[in-house]
């Protein structure tokens, strides 16, 4: 079961904008930034993501629900800033994982420990360096 609803309102008011400092350069962070569907507004969303192959993974520590995977999905893109770079990234794919083998092991154990067994998997977008 991933991380409750309550919890994640309580980390977009307080914790997301400070992890929003730092996330688009530490290890295991990014910040994707992706349109609202409806409020067409750009939002910017910390993660935690972690390279696979030539594409990336998103660990969806909140569920395959959260509004920002809608709003990639529905988009088929979206932009991330992880270790100074930024990446444009397409045709997001929901992965159920209960192995949680698409993450390197230490993040495995924390994941299994909060429940987290769905990941957005994301490539390049064309032309978009790697």
């Amino acid at each position: 079961m991933p991380i409750p609803g309550a919890v994640a309102r309580l980390n977009l008011i307080l914790t997301n904008p400070i992890l929003r400092h730092v996330a688009w350069w530490a290890p295991g962070f990014a910040i994707v930034t992706h349109t609202g569907r409806t409020s067409g507004r750009v939002r910017r969303t910390p993660v935690n993501i972690f390279a696979r192959g030539r594409g990336y993974v998103i660990a969806l520590t909140y569920g395959r629900d959260s509004e920002w995977v809608k709003n990639v999905q529905a988009a088929g893109e979206c932009v991330v800033e992880t270790r100074g770079r930024r990446i444009r990234l397409a045709r997001p794919e929901l992965v159920h994982d209960p192995s949680r083998r698409m993450v390197p092991w230490p993040i495995r154990l924390i994941l299994r420990l909060i429940g987290v067994t769905d990941f957005l998997a994301l490539e390049p977008a064309a032309g978009a360096p790697r």
